[in-house]
């Protein structure tokens, strides 16, 4: 069996990876290097959690997804994890922590309240004011996301897989199962699309359902007296009171302070031009503000453009394309941190241990497996 995939990012490369494992030939093509610095995986860290509020049937999948990740790690020789405890906290109305204990209880992950009159102390870094929720989840940490898809790659390379850098597919017939590059059509047994922002340019039916996101993240520099209340921070997620929300990444392990606004653009295209305008950067600062304690401190080092692919439930799409094809998109910022375990379930229904259809249900976090 010969199975073409387009795009390299997470999702492509651990498609790539589980079908090596199950003995299948792969061919991997990118329209730029293999990793692809534009390729929204190809950052310095990520959060990996079991907790969900509000996307029911995720947390129940994280418990498989850590062990794919285990998998992958054995695989590599290498582990690019990094446990941090995270803290939530909301500042409006609506309270999350109920039907989060109810999930992490269910999954054995250790959930406790924080008192509010003692946050200041604990989480030295945190803007306090305004908070009227706060809980601690264990289960929780950072993948270095970037350190990840490079040992992927060369994994890949060095156990067979076919990788096309600077290779744009331009074309896909999932029916045929061929793929067009650089004007050539290739043949194979069946293709994956995993082209991230840019998958409505090979499948155009998708455009109204998978919509790019064009996003941007500040990489900061603490004050140097807040320098080892960094070290021991959590990783934050803030819902803030409706205006804005964030979640903070800790530098650690080499990797700089980042924040981001969790809240999607829906806008944009994967090859526009990625340049930071004063609309993607508002609503970060907004963040910022609201977020960290003396937030006019810190140095901004680095303003970046990433597009996401979003859909309205923010649930995965992985389902069958035509006769031959795949369809696989993360269709929210959790695309890494679900990404082997997907690669895995693409490559069980491709080589028939498992229904296409439960495959597409437990990828959407449905159940059906």
């Amino acid at each position: 069996m010969k199975v073409a995939i387009a795009g390299a990012g997470i999702g492509g490369l651990s498609a790539a990876w589980a079908l090596r494992k199950a003995g299948v030939a792969v061919t991997v093509f990118d329209q730029g290097p293999i990793p692809n610095p534009l390729a929204t995986s190809h950052d310095e860290h990520r959060i990996t959690r079991h907790i969900y509020p509000g996307l029911d049937g995720y947390g129940q999948l994280m418990p498989d997804a850590f062990r794919a990740y285990d998998t992958l790690w054995q695989d590599l020789g290498q582990r690019h994890f990094g446990p941090r405890p995270m803290v939530h906290v909301s500042r409006g109305e609506v309270s999350y922590f109920p039907a989060a204990e109810a999930e992490m209880n269910a999954l054995g992950i250790p959930i406790r309240p924080l008192p509010l009159d003692g946050l200041a102390a604990m989480i030295p870094v945190l803007e306090t004011s305004g908070i009227r929720e706060a809980f601690e989840v264990g289960g929780t940490g950072v993948l270095f996301a970037a350190r990840t898809i490079t040992a992927l790659a060369a994994w890949l390379a060095e156990n067979g897989a076919d990788l096309r850098p600077h290779s744009r597919v331009t074309d896909v017939d999932p029916d045929s199962a061929t793929v067009t590059v650089d004007g050539r059509r290739d043949s194979f047994d069946a293709v994956i699309v995993a082209a991230g922002a840019w998958v409505s340019d090979l499948v155009p039916q998708t455009s109204q359902r998978l919509v790019p996101s064009r996003q941007l993240v500040l990489y900061l520099e603490p004050p140097q007296d807040m320098a080892s209340a960094w070290a021991q921070a959590p990783i934050i997620i803030d819902m803030g009171s409706g205006s804005y929300g964030a979640y903070v990444l800790p530098p650690c392990n080499g990797t700089r302070l980042k924040i981001g606004d969790h809240r999607f653009t829906r806008t944009g295209h994967g090859s526009d031009d990625r340049t930071p305008t004063a609309a993607d950067i508002a609503p970060v600062r907004e963040a910022l503000t609201g977020t960290l304690r003396g937030s006019d401190r810190y140095r901004i080092i680095e303003e970046k453009v990433c597009y996401y692919t979003v859909s309205a439930n923010e649930r995965f799409v992985s389902e069958p394309l035509g006769k031959s094809g795949w369809l696989l998109s993360a269709c929210s910022g959790h695309g890494f941190k679900l990404g082997p375990l997907m690669g895995l379930g693409v490559a069980d229904a491709l080589t028939g241990k498992r229904a296409a259809e439960d495959v597409s249900r437990w990828a959407a976090g449905l159940g059906g497996l």
